[in-house]
C-alpha cells in the first residue's frame, strides 16, 4: 500500500474540551456534563443504578414504555418505587405530579421529558418547580427533547439530565451525556449501593472537583462517535439552537395539519403538549396504516403501541417541509387518498421560510 493506514487515533485532549464545551452550553448549565460511552439508554440506566437503594423511596412518572423500564432498573436497585402512571395518549399533570410528592413523600423523581414512542411531551418545567418546592433530587429522560424543546438545565435545577444525539441533533447514536448537578453528586456519593468499577458506575466517570476535564481523556470514549457528535453540535451551533427548536416546532404542526385534512386523529388527546421530534396518528377504524416496517420517516408503533398508532418521525434533518410533505404523502398512498388537499395543509402550516 502506498498510502501510510495510520488506523485508530484516540480523541485528543483539545477534542474532549470542545465536545464538552459544546455540551454544556446545549444544555445551558455551568457544569461539565458527563460523557457516556454509548447510546443514551447506558447513560439512563446508569442513573437509575447510582441513585437507586434500599431506603430510599423515588417516585416514577410513567407516560410511555421508557417510563416503565426506568423504574424496573430502580426497583432491581432496592428502591421503592411509586408510580404516577397515565394512558399513554396522555401526559401527566403537574397537579397528579404534586399530589403523589404529597402522599408518598420521595425523595427523588424521575420522568420522560418528550415521549418520541407516544408523541406527547411531559410539562417539564412545571414538574421540575414542583420538585424544587420539596427538595427533591429530579431525573428527567431528555434524549429526545433535546435540540427539539427548551431545556435549561440549572435554570429549571434539573439534577440528572440524559441526552442522546441521535434525534432531533441530527448525531451519532453511539456516544451520549448525562448532565449531573452539585447535587445530583451528592446523591450519588451518599449511596453506598452505586456501581463502583463499572460500566454503570457514574462515580468512575465524575470530574474533578474543580469540574474540569481530566488529565487525559477516557480511553473508553468512541472517538469515531465522539467527532461525529462535535460536527453534529457545530451544526447545531451554525443553525442557532432556538432557530433548530423552532424547525422542529413547525414540522410538528404541519404533520398534525395534513394528517388532519387526511381525516385522522393525532394519538395524543391534548394539543397542548404535542411533541416537537414525532407526530403519532390514531389508526383504529383504518387497517391499511397498519404497516410492519416503517416506510421512511412513516414507522409503525413500538412495543404495546404497535397497531394502535403510526408515527412521523419528523426529528434532526426531516424536521423540514419537505420531510412532512413526504410522510403525507406516504399516509395519502396508504389511505387510497389525493395527497393534494393535504400537502396544501402542510405548507400553510409551516408557514414562509425564513
Amino acid at each position: 500500500m502506498s498510502q501510510e493506514h495510520k488506523g485508530y487515533v484516540p480523541l485528543s485532549r483539545p477534542e474532549w474540551d470542545t465536545l464538552t464545551r459544546q455540551l454544556s452550553s446545549l444544555l445551558s448549565t455551568q457544569h461539565a456534563p458527563v460523557i457516556i460511552p454509548g447510546e443514551a439508554i447506558l447513560g439512563i440506566e446508569a442513573v437509575a443504578a447510582g441513585i437507586s437503594a434500599p431506603g430510599r423511596t423515588i417516585l416514577n412518572v410513567v407516560t410511555g414504555p421508557y417510563g416503565t423500564l426506568f423504574g424496573e432498573w430502580l426497583e432491581r436497585g432496592g428502591a421503592t418505587v411509586v408510580e404516577v402512571e397515565v394512558s399513554f395518549d396522555e401526559v401527566v399533570t403537574a397537579n397528579a405530579v404534586q399530589t403523589a410528592i404529597e402522599k408518598y413523600s420521595p425523595c427523588a423523581l424521575s420522568f420522560v421529558h418528550a415521549e418520541v414512542v407516544t408523541g406527547g411531551s411531559n410539562p417539564a418545567r412545571d414538574i421540575l418547580k414542583i420538585a424544587r418546592g420539596f427538595n427533591l433530587i429530579t431525573v428527567m429522560d431528555s434524549v429526545s427533547a433535546v435540540g427539539g424543546e427548551d431545556l435549561l438545565v440549572d435554570e429549571w435545577a434539573a439534577d440528572f439530565v440524559a441526552i442522546g444525539a441521535q434525534k432531533a441533533l441530527a448525531g451519532p447514536n453511539g456516544v451520549s451525556a448525562v448532565s449531573i448537578s452539585p447535587r445530583g453528586w451528592e446523591f450519588l456519593e451518599t449511596n453506598s449501593h452505586a456501581p463502583r468499577n463499572s460500566i454503570l458506575s457514574l462515580l468512575d466517570l465524575k470530574p474533578n472537583a474543580k469540574g474540569t476535564a481530566p488529565l487525559r481523556v477516557p480511553p473508553n470514549i468512541p472517538a469515531l462517535e465522539a467527532r461525529a457528535l462535535i460536527t453534529a453540535l457545530e451544526r447545531v451551533e451554525e443553525e442557532g439552537l432556538e432557530q433548530l427548536i423552532r424547525r422542529h416546532e413547525r414540522a410538528a404542526a404541519s404533520a398534525h395539519a395534513g394528517i388532519k385534512s387526511l381525516g385522522l386523529e393525532p394519538w395524543q388527546k391534548d394539543s397542548r403538549f404535542y411533541s416537537t421530534l414525532t407526530t403519532t396518528v390514531r389508526i383504529s377504524g383504518h387497517d391499511s396504516l397498519r404497516i410492519e416496517q416503517p416506510i421512511g420517516i412513516v414507522a409503525p408503533g413500538d412495543g404495546e403501541l404497535f397497531g394502535q398508532l403510526l408515527r412521523i418521525n419528523h426529528f434532526g434533518v426531516n424536521a423540514s417541509r419537505q420531510g412532512v410533505e413526504e410522510a403525507i404523502r406516504t399516509i395519502a398512498q396508504l389511505l387510497n387518498q389525493q395527497p393534494d388537499h393535504a400537502i396544501r395543509a402542510v405548507a400553510q402550516a409551516w408557514g414562509q421560510d425564513t
